[in-house]
């Protein structure tokens, strides 16, 4: 199994890449391909980039079978369109990876549509990435988008005001 993990480029986000670093070294058949941005802790298990290249990160993303990512609508949005599986973390401001918590609700939201697997916790990350292999992508969207994405993206965006 590929995975293509996106860190985003806000803040480190440590937490989720030493998650996915220890299940890695377990799990040594996987192949993982990280955007760490600004971590600090580097991964000893897979390979990783700090800022990635719109070239690469298309292809990577293409060849990819899982998407492992903060709760972007970036990296959502692109995994909806390209019809992949992805899990998503979301960031959360008590451990400083973001300035708010705004992307549990994104996760909170997208999981509850079935367009993600969100997970929580390190431990909820694990049993993501252990049971990978059985998650099925969302449909794919068009450039334009279904009605329904539309409309749960302004009916979201209305709750941030």
């Amino acid at each position: 199994m590929k995975i293509f993990v996106v860190v985003g480029t806000q803040e480190p986000f440590d937490r989720m890449l030493k998650t996915i670093d220890g299940w890695s070294l377990r799990n040594r058949s996987a192949s993982v391909f990280a955007q760490i941005s600004k971590a600090q802790y580097i991964p000893e298990a897979f390979e990783s980039t700090g800022f990635i290249a719109p070239e690469l990160f298309d292809l990577k993303f293409s060849e990819a079978d899982l998407i492992v990512s903060h709760a972007g609508m970036g990296t959502i949005i692109s995994a909806l369109q390209h019809s992949k599986p992805i899990i998503v973390m979301p960031r959360l401001a008590e451990y400083h990876e973001h300035r708010n918590d705004h992307q549990l609700a994104t996760a909170k939201s997208f999981g509850k549509l079935g367009f993600v697997k969100d997970v929580y916790s390190e431990a909820e990350l694990i049993e993501a990435l252990d049971n990978a292999v059985s998650m099925k992508p969302a449909p794919a969207i068009g450039p334009g988008a279904s009605q329904e994405l539309i409309d749960f993206l302004k009916t979201y965006i209305s709750t941030l005001k």
